[in-house]
């Protein structure tokens, strides 16, 4: 059978990453936390992206607000676009 994968919690996250501030080796901690090391680098590198707002949700979090974000640039490009065509067409019309 399969091994199912284990979740942690965002206390967790931060006690490990506060024990390797305070001097031990991702490796020691690694061991320690039975935790592979590349996860631990994931976690250094999602703490110092996103400061406080790290290990929120299910992960997904940052995807969707990335989404969402462009959706928003999106409305923002065919709002303009869509100004701009008013303005030539009502200037057409008024040479007719």
């Amino acid at each position: 059978m399969g091994k199912t994968r284990r979740t942690f919690s965002k206390e967790f996250k931060t006690h490990v990453l506060n024990e390797i501030d305070a001097g031990k080796s991702i490796a020691q901690a690694s061991r320690e936390f039975e935790i592979h090391p590349g996860q631990i680098q994931k976690w250094k590198k999602e703490l110092a992206s996103y400061g406080d707002k790290a290990f929120q949700g299910n992960g997904r979090l940052y995807k969707d607000e990335a989404r969402v974000a462009e959706l928003e640039r999106t409305v923002g490009q065919l709002t303009i676009e869509n100004n701009l065509l008013k303005k030539v067409l009502n200037k057409l019309r008024e040479k007719d």
